[in-house]
């Protein structure tokens, strides 16, 4: 199966784990009310008028299917989809094209793929479902420079699309342009300022849209790895905005252990004994502001750490290998992989 990204929305991303789960529940659910019908003919309450929510809640469990290799009913989700609400729907045309992407052959049929991409979007250019689609097609195929134009053409014509700036941040990132990446969460940010996330646990956050907090603390994350790509000269700058960001992003969100390590990370360059003014740029009033914030921080990780490990597996709100980079980092050897 190939393991194509997922539509661009982050809302339904969700961990593995919790992808399995939700699969797992799919051919009960459609066991139970076979083609929308129920045993005596009628038909289910909840299919009686089209609802936003009859149609995430398909949609979610489709993604959740794909995720977890389950195409057969990953294809029931998609036939009770187009049956109720129209296979020239926009976004069930999309979750179409994902489907044929997943079960793809090869290099050959993703290629296909994209042909079909171009094909539809000759006849109806602004099908933003298909460019965002196709620009994640591209970026798996591992074309980026040809990801990059076409997202940056897609956001010339929904300039306000937050999770499109984030999409492309990451594709600059990952091509070294660090300066066009923190360019672009500064746009994402201008757009959600204020989207902040009400629950704090992580479970929760995979069922919100896109959020402050965590565009705060991804543009941590780029800022602090551009400040590293710079030495000592002109690290100052970035390092410090790094930190505000983090900082930021624990702010709307007071469990948010992405934010918490990576301002502990940040601020753990900042606040060493003995570090000068010359190799930093940090007087001494500074350098104790950003001493707190890393004990702070630290201590928010060891609370996190102790809570999820006293839970059984199932409950906790955090992956694996996300804990086991906190455990290394309070230990002395941070992980750049979380």
């Amino acid at each position: 199966m190939s393991m194509a990204a997922f539509m661009l929305t982050g809302s339904h991303r969700s961990s593995l784990k919790t992808a399995l789960h939700r699969s797992q529940q799919a051919p009960a659910i459609f066991g139970q009310r076979p083609a929308g019908r129920l045993p005596g003919g009628g038909r289910p309450a909840f299919l009686d008028q089209e609802t936003p929510n009859e149609f995430d809640s398909l949609e979610k469990l489709f993604f959740s299917c794909i995720q977890s290799a389950d195409d057969k009913c990953a294809l029931s989700c998609l036939e009770r989809l187009g049956r109720r609400f129209g296979s020239p729907n926009e976004r069930v045309a999309a979750l179409r094209s994902l489907y044929d992407e997943a079960v793809a052959e090869g290099q050959s049929g993703l290629e296909q793929c994209l042909r079909n991409y171009d094909d539809i979007l000759s006849q109806t250019p602004v099908n933003l479902p298909i460019l965002k689609r196709r620009v994640a097609l591209l970026r798996s195929l591992s074309r980026y420079t040809d990801a990059i134009s076409s997202l940056v053409q897609l956001l010339e014509a929904t300039p306000t699309d937050a999770e499109a700036w984030c999409e492309l941040a990451e594709l600059y990132q990952s091509q070294g342009m660090g300066l066009q990446a923190i360019f672009s969460l500064e746009e994402a940010l201008l757009i959600v300022p204020h989207a902040w996330n009400v629950c704090p646990l992580a479970a929760d956050r995979q069922k919100r849209l896109l959020t402050s907090d965590q565009v705060h603390a991804r543009l941590g994350e780029v800022l602090y790895v551009y400040a590293n790509s710079l030495g000592n000269d002109g690290v100052h700058k970035p390092l410090q905005s790094s930190i505000q960001h983090f900082c930021r992003s624990v702010e709307l969100c007071n469990d948010y252990l992405r934010g918490f390590y990576g301002l502990a990370l940040a601020t753990s360059h900042t606040s060493v004994e003995g570090a000068s003014k010359t190799t930093y740029g940090y007087d001494s009033l500074e350098q104790q502001s950003f001493k707190r914030l890393h004990a702070l921080a630290m201590g928010k990780l060891a609370h996190i750490l102790t809570t999820q490990c006293s839970l059984e597996l199932h409950r906790r709100d955090y992956e694996e290998n996300e804990l086991a980079a906190v455990k290394e980092l309070l230990n002395g050897s941070p992980d750049p992989r979380l």
